[in-house]
């Protein structure tokens, strides 16, 4: 079953990059994605597959919780997110996860009892949203010939592309060096306790840092209704810091 594969077992599954990065990958595209591409991947490296992630931050379930968690996305298969969230000091372990086409989430309080279990259709939609605005953390993806660019200004990009069954249109916004200010993208989801619709999803990258030749978003505030004034007092639910990150 998918929701026993281990982060361990993921990862190990994930094929090693063939090629590396150079201008020369870059060089069809509009000028603000290139300049884009060239500050996230140094010129030499090895066009990753798949990313590890160590992280810590705070999610909102009612109230911010503290959290840390690792991450493992193998691009073409999906990812696991095994986290431990504090919750009145008692720790709540699980998972959320979307491996080979099928999503699931599963939450027990101490590691035994069940507190939140999910699948089906919409769970997976949904992580598949997930893992499409996570390319941010594994921008060699983006260099794929499946990618089609759109600049529409020197600040702003469009990226389209199909992950994991969903068409998604990953919308960036850089500086003028080249640095990732925020990404959003319609994502499917129920935010309000409704039901499923595409919701506008997106974050905001307050630090970056680089690993492995990959300059990455390293704090980012992310949430439902992004780049509305709903984002802050209700769609915000994630804040994360980027301890670690490992590519292959």
């Amino acid at each position: 079953m998918n929701e026993e594969l281990s982060l361990d077992a993921l990862w190990n599954s994930a094929p090693s990059g063939e090629r590396t990065f150079s201008a020369i990958e870059a060089s069809h595209l509009p000028e603000t994605a290139r300049r884009y591409l060239e500050h996230a991947i140094a010129p030499g490296t090895l066009l990753a597959r798949a990313v590890r992630l160590s992280m810590h931050g705070e999610i909102k379930l009612g109230r911010w919780l503290p959290f840390t968690a690792e991450q493992v996305i193998v691009w073409d298969r999906g990812f696991i997110w095994s986290a431990t969230v504090r919750m009145f000091g008692v720790p709540v372990r699980g998972s959320d996860r979307l491996i080979d086409g099928e999503g699931a989430m599963r939450w027990r309080l101490l590691g035994i009892l069940p507190v939140m279990t999910a699948s089906g259709p919409d769970i997976t939609r949904s992580a598949a949203g997930r893992v499409a605005g996570e390319a941010v953390w594994l921008p060699s993806v983006l260099c794929n010939d499946d990618v089609s660019w759109t600049a529409p200004d020197s600040s702003h990009l469009h990226a389209g592309f199909i992950a994991h069954g969903e068409t998604s249109g990953l919308e960036l916004a850089i500086s003028g060096e080249g640095r990732l200010e925020s990404l959003k993208l319609q994502r499917w989801g129920n935010p309000d306790g409704g039901r499923f619709c595409y919701v506008d999803f997106g974050g905001i990258a307050e630090e970056e840092a680089t690993f492995d030749g990959y300059t990455i978003p390293t704090l980012l505030r992310a949430g439902w209704h992004f780049g509305t004034n709903r984002l802050e007092p209700e769609g915000e639910f994630f804040r994360v810091q980027i301890d670690s990150a490992i590519y292959l």
